[in-house]
C-alpha cells in the first residue's frame, strides 16, 4: 500500500475523528486507525467499541489497501510538519513509513483486518436537519445528563420523535433539560438514548452552518456532517418518564430578566 496527501487535508481528517481515541485502551487496536485508499480517496476511521467517527481526506495517487496506525503518534507527526508538505505512506511487512519533506517517520502497524468497525445499521428512519439546530438542541440539555450513574439509561440523552417535533432531554435524577423543535415533516414516533460520550462528540463536530442527515436504527445511531460520519451504539433501556415532573400548567410564573437573574446566580 502507498498514497501521499497534502498535509492540510490530512490534519483535518486526523482532528476530526481523534476525539475518541483513548490514550488508554484495553485493546491494543483501538489506539490505532483504520486508514483505507480507494479510488482516489483516503477513509480514516477511529473507534472506542461505542462511538465510530469516519473522516475523509483526497490523496493524490496510490495504490488501493488497508492499514491501520497508531492515531495520537500520527496527529503529533502532521501537526508537527510545516504547511504545504505532501506526506507519502509506504507500507513495508508490519511496518509503515511517513516521509514529509526531509524527514521520516517509521511506526508499527496491527492488521487492518483486526480492527472492529460497525455494520450497516437497520434503518428506521432518517431526518434531515440544519447543524445549527441540532446543536442548539443538544447544547440546551447535554449539561443534564448523569455521569456514571448506576442507572445507565440516564449517562446518556434521549433523542424522540413524534409526530412533528423532535426533542432532546438529559436528567440525572435531579434535574432535568428539555429542548425540541420543529420537524419539516411528520416522523414516526421513536425514543432512542445516545449515550453521554456519543452526545460529547456530536456537539464537536456539529457546526451553525450547513445540514446533518441522521438516520436512527435500532442499535445504533448515525449522523452525517460534511466528509465525516459520526455513529453511536444506543443505550439498551427506558427512559424514565418525564412529562410526568413537569408541570401542564402552572397557576403562578415569575419573568425576569436574564441577565439579572444569571448574575444573581452568580454571586450566590
Amino acid at each position: 500500500m502507498k498514497f501521499s496527501a497534502e498535509r492540510e487535508h490530512l490534519l483535518a481528517a486526523l482532528q476530526s475523528v481523534i476525539g475518541v481515541v483513548e490514550r488508554r485502551q484495553t485493546m491494543p487496536i483501538l489506539a490505532n486507525l483504520l486508514l483505507s485508499a480507494k479510488q482516489g480517496k483516503l477513509s480514516i476511521t477511529a473507534t472506542d467499541l461505542e462511538v465510530e467517527l469516519v473522516a475523509q481526506a483526497e490523496i493524490k495517487s496510490g495504490v488501493d489497501g488497508q492499514i491501520t496506525l497508531p492515531g495520537r503518534k500520527l496527529l503529533d507527526i502532521c501537526r508537527s510538519l510545516p504547511d504545504g508538505v505532501t506526506l507519502t505512506f509506504t507500507q513495508e511487512g508490519e511496518k509503515a513509513t511517513v516521509r514529509g519533506g526531509r524527514s521520516r517517520f517509521v511506526l508499527a502497524t496491527l492488521p487492518a483486518a483486526d480492527f472492529p468497525v460497525i455494520d450497516e445499521l437497520a434503518k428506521q428512519q432518517t431526518l434531515e436537519l440544519a447543524q445549527a439546530d441540532l446543536k442548539r438542541l443538544l447544547d440546551k440539555t447535554h449539561f443534564s445528563m448523569a455521569q456514571q450513574d448506576v442507572r445507565y439509561y440516564l449517562n446518556g440523552m434521549l433523542l424522540e420523535t413524534d409526530g412533528k417535533m423532535l426533542r432532546t432531554v438529559a436528567t440525572d435524577g435531579h434535574r432535568l433539560a428539555l429542548c425540541e423543535m420543529d420537524l419539516p415533516s411528520k416522523a414516526p414516533v421513536q425514543q432512542v438514548i445516545i449515550p453521554r460520550k456519543g452526545i460529547l462528540e456530536l456537539q464537536r463536530l456539529l457546526g451553525t452552518e450547513g445540514n446533518v442527515s441522521v438516520t436512527v436504527g435500532t442499535n445504533h445511531v448515525r449522523a452525517q456532517i460534511g466528509d465525516v460520519r459520526f455513529t453511536s451504539k444506543l443505550i439498551d433501556g427506558r427512559f424514565p418518564e418525564y412529562s410526568r415532573v413537569i408541570p401542564a400548567a402552572s397557576p403562578k410564573a415569575v419573568v425576569a430578566d436574564r441577565e439579572m437573574l444569571r448574575a444573581a446566580l452568580h454571586r450566590t
